[in-house]
């Protein structure tokens, strides 16, 4: 009777319980410059009405799975996340020669660069669940130069987190222009940067009179947060664990702080 009486307990329970949250995924298309490209939103259904967005911006290899994988752990944080896609749709490669050409396809013209990232916030602005007053972007390698270029425009933004980009000095007219305040999370032990460009940033930013923090990881390589990065037969990547733990850290107190 007892064990009865836990049973129908444990059955209304469940009954009255709300439906289990589920990460909703959806793949977006979109245009810019005559492209057409495709990205990836995500966010957690359990919650209601506007939350904080974030964009996400993928390394030079394109819009892979493991930007796809940081996109649902922003959502199961309770942002609306979108991977935005700076490329092309389709244009995604485990080449480095491929991918150079690529991302200096997409850089060589800095307006162009910015105005393609632009083209991915105007997306995830419009999404209804997101909070229009509460966006930050965040970018791997390559996509953690182009979140720095997409403060630099002055567009509205809470903040904007670069994991192993190159750090990039602001403009002369930082001060007036740049809104967002800025994290950059860095391998100490990064090739791609040199000693005297990362000494330029950090004098540049010192006088940039900007909201701005730089880490760095002793030991850390050039993709430092990717788990495969060790798979494309180059020396200059290397996964490091406890930088991946401290800067996803990082940027989660920093959003704390920015979203408050």
């Amino acid at each position: 009777m007892i064990k009865k009486f836990f049973t129908m307990i444990a059955i209304i329970g469940l009954l009255a319980s709300p439906a289990a949250a589920q990460v909703i995924e959806r793949v977006v298309n979109y245009q810019h410059g005559g492209a057409a490209l495709q990205g990836v939103l995500a966010y957690d259904d359990a919650t209601t009405g506007r939350r904080p967005g974030v964009l996400v911006v993928h390394e030079w290899w394109g819009m892979n799975d493991y930007v796809k994988q940081r996109v649902r752990q922003l959502a199961e944080l309770g942002f609306v996340a979108f991977a935005l896609d700076m490329y092309g749709k389709g244009r995604v490669t485990e080449h480095p020669k491929q991918a150079s050409e690529w991302m200096t396809e997409t850089t060589k013209n800095v307006a162009f660069w910015q105005d393609r990232a632009k083209a991915g916030l105007a997306v995830l602005r419009s999404e209804e669940r997101t909070d229009p007053e509460r966006i930050a972007a965040i970018g791997y390698c390559f996509g953690g130069a182009t979140v720095q270029q997409l403060a630099y425009t002055g567009v509205s933004l809470k903040g904007v987190v670069s994991f192993h980009g190159t750090p990039i000095p602001p403009p002369a007219d930082a001060s007036t222009r740049v809104k967002a305040a800025i994290l950059i999370n860095h391998g100490a032990a990064d090739p791609f940067a040199k000693p005297e460009q990362v000494q330029a940033y950090l004098a540049a930013m010192g006088a940039s009179g900007l909201n701005w923090e730089m880490n760095f990881y002793g030991g850390a390589r050039h993709g430092f947060t990717n788990p495969g990065a060790g798979d494309y037969g180059l020396a200059a990547l290397a996964y490091n664990p406890t930088a991946d733990e401290r800067s996803w850290a990082a940027m989660r107190q920093f959003f704390d702080e920015i979203f408050r």
